[in-house]
């Protein structure tokens, strides 16, 4: 009796250290306290006649926790989560733009880990995974209800060293495994080059510390070949940090324009405005977007597109409007929870619905067995948030059949049979000639 009253004491002492990290990350706790958490005894109950009747010793107390807190989470939105703090210190190093792996962008529909886009020049990219891939097992484990965390922290290790994935695509008749060795993945967010003469062309890949930097940079360089317009590619980019996008942004608008705003569940607005500093330009400029242009991706492109400063051209985008914040907790874990929904100057939700190219331009389409990848969006994840502004979600799907959902081409083909590029290539070309056309007197 003393050892279950002690396994019950020291219980509610780990419950009031996790609540002290949340108000240590500084959420708001205090409007919550008189909610009813009687049932938070039941916890205590079945952690306790785990540890007394379980058949096998349960020598880590630690698992058992970790577990009761990531299955918490796991009943919240698909971009909510738990990390340990191996998976914690991963995270931080992901901002950073440099981590051993396989370079794959992961999510989860149906139960099953997913393949939102490999990374270019990655070992998955070269290896042929593709978006839309099912990824069954990892080194022979199944991922069947597993975590994004934990199917990262497997995937993830030291370079040199391999994994292999179990996957399943709709040409194949069964899975098929994929081994791949490790690399060091260094994520260069900002690629530039001139194209055709006098177009500058800026690919951002994700939205890291030193985006922003490396973009000033790269616009330095192409304004010293004396470019007359811009390409700024964001298909395929997954996001990142909120401040990236914002600063991002503020070399293409002018001081005190409205970026973005969010709002949280006390609906509280906080505004994000361009500040002063950068050069801004003033290139004709086309915005490139697809169905992995998501987060970060859509608040630059949703700016751009409200402020009338860019033409977006593609394929509707992924559609997360939601923001997360990073919580670290006192044991070197860190929570992700989604706080707060964002909000383009307009008062947008492109949440489930995503950014509405100005143009729809399709990409280069396969003929016969091989279909190409599907589409996914944050429509298709689930527990996805609703957007409220949209009455019923049935709005967001009528188009759904209207829309070849398993047909496009992966991002790898040429520049030449890049029809989305080339499109953006004539636009500006004519936008040109119609600028220096004589104006009618």
């Amino acid at each position: 009796m003393f050892k279950q009253k002690r396994v019950a004491i020291w219980t509610a002492i780990l419950i009031i250290i996790a609540f002290s990290a949340i108000l240590i990350g500084r959420l708001n706790v205090s409007s919550i306290a008189g909610e009813p958490y009687e049932k938070i005894k039941i916890f205590a109950e079945v952690l306790t006649l785990i540890k007394k009747n379980y058949v096998d010793e349960i020598k880590d107390d630690k698992d058992l926790i970790y577990g009761a807190i990531k299955g918490m989470i796991n009943s919240l939105d698909p971009h909510s989560s738990f990390m340990p703090p191996e998976a914690f210190k991963e995270m931080q190093v992901d901002t950073k733009g440099e981590f051993g792996g396989l370079g794959i962008q992961i999510g989860v529909k149906d139960n099953l880990l997913t393949v939102i886009a490999p990374i270019e020049d990655t070992p998955a990219y070269k290896a042929g995974i593709k978006a839309g891939d099912k990824i069954i097992k990892i080194n022979g484990e199944s991922t069947r209800n597993m975590s994004i965390n934990d199917a990262v922290t497997k995937l993830r290790g030291h370079k040199g060293t391999s994994v292999t994935i179990t996957i399943m695509r709709e040409e194949f008749e069964e899975p098929r495994d994929f081994t791949m060795v490790r690399d060091i993945i260094k994520i260069h967010s900002v690629k530039s080059k001139v194209i055709d003469e006098k177009i500058g062309y800026i690919k951002l890949t994700q939205f890291q510390e030193k985006t922003d930097e490396e973009l000033e940079k790269a616009l330095e360089s192409l304004n010293k070949e004396k470019i007359n317009s811009l390409i700024l590619d964001l298909r395929n980019n997954p996001g990142g940090l909120l401040n990236t996008a914002i600063e991002v942004t503020n070399q293409f608008l002018p001081t005190g324009k409205l970026v973005v705003y969010i709002k949280g569940r006390n609906e509280e607005r906080i505004d994000y405005n361009t500040t002063d500093g950068k050069q801004k330009y003033e290139y004709p400029m086309i915005v490139l977007v697809n169905e992995g242009s998501a987060s970060a991706s859509e608040i630059v492109a949703g700016a751009l597109q409200d402020w009338q400063k860019a033409v977006i051209l593609g394929t509707p985008t992924f559609g997360k409007g939601s923001v997360q914040t990073v919580i670290p907790l006192s044991d070197g874990s860190g929570l992700r929870l989604t706080t707060a929904r964002y909000y383009t100057p307009k008062g947008r939700s492109i949440q489930t619905k995503g950014i509405e190219p100005d143009i729809v331009v399709k990409p280069k389409t396969k003929k016969g067995k091989e279909k190409g990848h599907p589409i996914i969006r944050e429509k298709d994840l689930e527990k996805h948030l609703e957007n409220e502004q949209i009455k019923d979600d049935k709005e967001i799907d009528k188009d759904k059949d209207k829309e070849d959902v398993t047909v496009e081409e992966p991002v790898d083909v040429s520049e030449q049979d890049d029809v989305q590029l080339q499109r953006a290539i004539d636009i500006l070309k004519t936008w040109k000639i119609l600028k220096e056309l004589p104006k009618a007197g």
